[in-house]
């Protein structure tokens, strides 16, 4: 049984005393408070993006694009230290069965380390990497960005309890007051300074506002200590090594289309596989996020976690495929529409992309059951020979067939990790591949059935050009058609089966939950 910390913070540190707090943890089974700390964080990612295009809707009229670049330009050498020190911590902590305060505080410790070691990188860097761009304002800024590296690492390990103990609306809070005080600092201090100072202020009142939140928020009060780093080490030099592989993977991808096609073409590939992914990065992803939390909790209570694994794809994949799909079907009206048509070089590649995207929920879901379950090897060897495949490929395809051909080795090489991460993922939890048939083939029927409508209908996969009224048309008869084929097959089918337990029935009641939720508290008020 998980005991509070108590409202003085600190515990007497026993290697059995758990140092979490316990009351964080809310009421129902481990998928509904799954499903809900998904909400909030699909939620926070819908608010930021919100507000974050809100913001530089009025920032680009008061600042100028160098004022831009010149902060993203430092921020990109702070998250690529910091990717090359990540060693999560973090999840390190939420996957222990009894993480005692040794263990926090030598979470904390590692973070500490790690937040100045990075700050101290960029202060001796800054001025040659001004230099080498022959840009003297970048030091400063370099130096400011090292300041928020530093307020970031005194940040309370405390509050990685809102994910272990799935209570990610407390996340939600501290998230978004320093995005809204930051929103509105970076505004004013624009009309008045006109100058990339204003938005270096604002990150930096954020990275402050947050820290402070965090003791705010948590009793826990961390102190310095490595008391508990073997317990740690292990899994976080695995969490490290597979990091170093996903960067080679992403920065190899576009170092070589960059080589062989030049810069333009890095920035048509990034935007198509971008907005490929954004299933994953706005929907699964979060899901990940909360996920990762249940799972662990289910290994702490003695659970394999395989019941809440078929029961995640089944509920997600109702909703991450036809999204997937659907960008890849409406990919030339959003591309036009949304970015111009200088930018329809981009198409094919989200069409190619979009599908095997599209299919990503059972390799991420997958993934996170590797990390809680610290098959981290397993995890490397494949993610290792994925990427070496793909880059083997690319290299192949890049000169015959140019940026599709990229898409194609990508494409294949993520349909290939996610049929693996699958099987072995279902064979060490003794689940039968016919169980997970059993939960998605509605799903995955119904998008079938919704695929062949739109291209029968010429709404799927049409290259027509035509002008931004025809596309908006176009893409709004798709959309319409596609959710009512789609929602209409999947219930139908479910129907047709018998109403079986499975995503269909979560979904449903997951949404009366929160109507009944939105009722009590309208009731209140």
């Amino acid at each position: 049984m998980t005991a509070d910390p108590g409202p003085a913070g600190p515990r007497d540190g026993t290697a059995s005393q758990d140092a979490g707090l316990a009351s964080l943890a809310g009421e129902g089974s481990i998928l509904s408070r799954t499903a809900r700390g998904a909400g909030w964080v699909i939620g926070w990612r819908f608010c930021t993006r919100f507000i974050g295009l809100f913001s530089t809707l009025i920032l680009v009229r008061l600042l100028t694009p160098a004022d831009f670049g010149i902060v993203a330009l430092a921020f990109s050498f702070a998250h690529g230290f910091g990717q090359l020190c990540e060693v999560g911590v973090e999840n390190a902590i939420i996957r222990d069965p009894n993480p005692d305060r040794a263990l926090y505080d030598t979470g904390f410790t590692i973070n500490l380390i790690r937040g100045f070691g990075v700050a101290l990188v960029l202060s001796i860097a800054a001025f040659p990497i001004a230099a080498l761009f022959h840009n003297p304002d970048l030091a400063p800024v370099l130096l400011a960005v090292a300041a928020i590296s530093a307020l970031g690492a005194v940040e309370n390990i405390g509050v990685v309890d809102f994910r272990r103990f799935i209570a990610f609306d407390r996340e939600f809070v501290l998230k978004i007051i320093p995005r809204i005080v930051q929103t509105v600092i970076g505004i004013i201090l624009s009309f008045i300074l006109r100058s990339y100072w204003a938005l270096i202020i604002a990150l930096l009142t954020n990275q402050a506002l947050t820290t402070i939140m965090t003791y705010q928020l948590h009793p826990f009060r961390p102190q310095l200590s490595l008391a508990a780093w073997r317990r740690m080490a292990g899994y976080s030099a695995w969490v490290w090594v597979n990091n170093l592989v996903s960067l080679l993977n992403s920065n190899g991808t576009n170092f070589i289309i960059g080589k062989m096609l030049g810069v333009g073409a890095v920035g048509i590939f990034g935007l198509g596989n971008e907005i490929a992914g954004l299933p994953n990065t706005e929907l699964v992803g979060p899901l990940c996020r909360s996920a990762f939390s249940g799972f662990a909790q289910a290994q702490a209570d003695g659970d394999n976690g395989a019941n809440l694994l078929l029961r995640l794809l089944a509920l997600m994949t109702i909703i991450a495929l036809p999204a997937g799909l659907g960008l890849s079907l409406t990919a030339y009206p959003i591309v036009q529409l949304g970015f111009g048509k200088n930018w329809i070089s981009a198409v094919p590649l989200l069409q190619i992309i979009g599908v095997a995207n599209a299919f990503s929920i059972f390799s991420m879901i997958s993934g996170v059951v590797f990390s809680v379950r610290a098959w981290m090897k397993a995890l490397f060897k494949l993610g290792a020979a994925v990427t070496l495949i793909r880059i083997g490929l690319i290299i192949v395809l890049l000169p015959v067939y140019g940026l599709t051909g990229a898409a194609i080795a990508i494409a294949l090489t993520d349909i290939v990790n996610q049929i693996v991460l699958i099987v072995v993922t279902v064979h060490r939890l003794d689940v039968s591949l016919t169980s997970l048939l059993d939960r998605v083939w509605r799903s995955v029927t119904a998008a079938a059935l919704m695929t062949a409508l739109l291209i029968v209908l010429h709404l799927g996969w049409r290259d027509d050009p035509g002008t931004d009224h025809w596309q908006a048309i176009h893409l709004s008869a798709a959309v319409l058609i596609g959710a009512i084929s789609y929602t209409a097959s999947l219930f139908g089918l479910w129907l047709i089966a018998g109403q079986p337990e499975g995503g269909e029935r979560d979904l449903l009641d997951a949404t009366r939950a929160m109507l009944r939720r939105v009722e009590t508290r309208r009731l209140r008020a």
